[in-house]
């Protein structure tokens, strides 16, 4: 039994808290001397409530993460506040640090990755070395490196803007202009098509003389059959028109397009530092069934006379000579070629449509269950006016239309060496003063048409007259 004064001091306490609630609920809002200061909740209820959500958020995610709804809010927030960042950056034209721009280490060909974290995101080039970092904040390898080394003009690899760190403003100077050039090479369609017209040679970065679309490529790891391949292509027309307007694939998502373009670009840039064909095939098997069809070819497969067994009085190989025309008669619907795959038949090619650019493939390498065979025949071909009509048939010309079949050489593969241990080079042509370059890797050298022929050819591109 509870006393009567006990009851007295048990309703006294309801009625200060009774009155503690009133004027908690009732009292404005507590004003804020310092603005800068975050207002703060003093409500346990909602306290608790958001405890309680991040818990059970936690426990559902099972990572000790939280996500929260308004994620993308807070995303298009960080967004909008590096746009403004951005535009709060400085631009000067008297920047004090651009003499020491050293344009003879400027190396733009390599992957742009930065040379300390390996990213390849938000990558800048040192103007003043040529070495590759990431970022431009306080905290990046590009600001780290400038303190260190004392480099401080940066170029964006990406937006091709300059950057003087760690001072952090924009460069606007029209003497990098070259820089931006080499960087990302860029081509009018009017400048397109006085390639071939352009006779003067360009002057690189480092101070070197060269002919535009007459640059060396590196040879990373015996891959000069890759070098060979690349400036043979250089040569055909169309596809080299295609690729230094970036704009004709844009749309692509391959990764290698898009490379391809860049090199194109860089190869014929004056700043520096496919057509098909139709063959009809006659297959006729062993069990005299006779089956006619028609298909696109990109180029035809020649094959070469087998070499001598022996030796000659001299105990030295003889190296046969045979000319182009002799096989291609392959290619004449008559001669008759044996294969043993799929299946063991006798073929019949005719060459029913003639293609822009001719390709021819001599088959030199011969693989038996033992080792591989090269086999050294010398093809002897005409530099210009290959007339094909007088050595097989053709295709009757439609109405007033002209039958094209006289092709010039462009490009000349060229294989030296044992299989699997030799080297390729290549011979191209320079349309504008009709001078033949041979070129492997680095190197490149003018040469005489004549020497073109006296090669051990392995895949030549004719390009027809028009």
């Amino acid at each position: 039994m509870k006393t009567k004064r006990e009851d007295d001091e048990s309703e006294e306490k309801n009625e200060l808290k009774r009155q503690k609630l009133f004027n908690h609920s009732s009292s404005p809002p507590l004003a804020i001397d310092n603005p800068l200061l975050p207002l703060a909740s003093y409500d346990d209820d909602d306290d608790d409530d958001e405890e309680d959500d991040y818990e059970e958020k936690r426990q559902k995610n099972g990572r000790g993460k939280v996500f929260y709804e308004d994620e993308d809010e807070d995303e298009d927030e960080e967004e909008l506040s590096k746009e403004m960042r951005n535009r709060m950056i400085e631009v000067r034209r008297d920047c004090p640090y651009l003499d020491t721009v050293n344009r003879q280490v400027l190396d733009f060909d390599f992957e742009k990755f930065c040379s300390v974290s390996l990213s390849n995101l938000n990558v800048y080039a040192c103007l003043v070395c040529g070495k590759y970092f990431q970022g431009r904040g306080r905290k990046s390898h590009a600001y780290t490196h400038s303190l260190e080394a004392g480099h401080h003009v940066y170029i964006n690899l990406e937006t091709e803007k300059v950057y003087c760190l760690p001072d952090g403003y924009e460069i606007s100077d029209p003497s990098l202009d070259d820089i931006r050039h080499v960087l990302y090479p860029r081509f009018s369609e009017e400048q397109v098509v006085q390639l071939d017209k352009n006779k003067q040679w360009s002057r690189a970065l480092d101070g070197s003389d060269y002919l535009p679309g007459m640059v060396g490529l590196n040879n990373i790891k015996e891959t000069d059959f890759v070098n060979v391949t690349i400036q043979s292509l250089m040569r055909v027309t169309p596809l080299r028109n295609f690729f230094l307007i970036p704009e004709n694939y844009q749309n692509c998502k391959s990764p290698l397009v898009h490379r391809f373009g860049e090199l194109t670009r860089k190869i014929w840039h004056a700043r520096n530092f496919k057509g098909q064909g139709e063959l009809e095939v006659v297959k006729e098997s062993s069990n005299a069934v006779v089956e006619t069809c028609r298909m696109p070819f990109l180029m035809l497969g020649l094959d070469l006379p087998p070499p001598p067994l022996f030796k000659d009085v001299m105990e030295k190989n003889i190296i046969p000579q045979v000319p182009l025309f002799n096989i291609l008669k392959k290619f004449d619907g008559e001669s008759v070629t044996e294969v043993v795959r799929p299946s063991i038949a006798r073929m019949r090619y005719r060459v029913t449509r003639l293609p822009q650019y001719l390709i021819l493939h001599m088959r030199r390498f011969t693989k038996n269950n033992f080792f591989v065979e090269k086999n050294p025949t010398l093809v002897n071909f005409p530099v210009k006016n290959l007339e094909l009509k007088d050595y097989i048939p053709l295709p009757t010309a439609k109405d007033n239309e002209k039958l094209r079949s006289k092709y010039d050489l462009i490009a000349n593969f060229v294989h030296d060496g044992k299989p699997g241990e030799g080297s390729y080079r290549v011979f191209v042509q320079r349309k504008s003063e009709e001078l033949w370059y041979e070129m492997q890797d680095l190197h490149v050298a003018e040469t005489l048409p004549q020497m073109v022929a006296l090669s051990e050819a392995y895949m030549q591109i004719y390009e027809q007259q028009q």
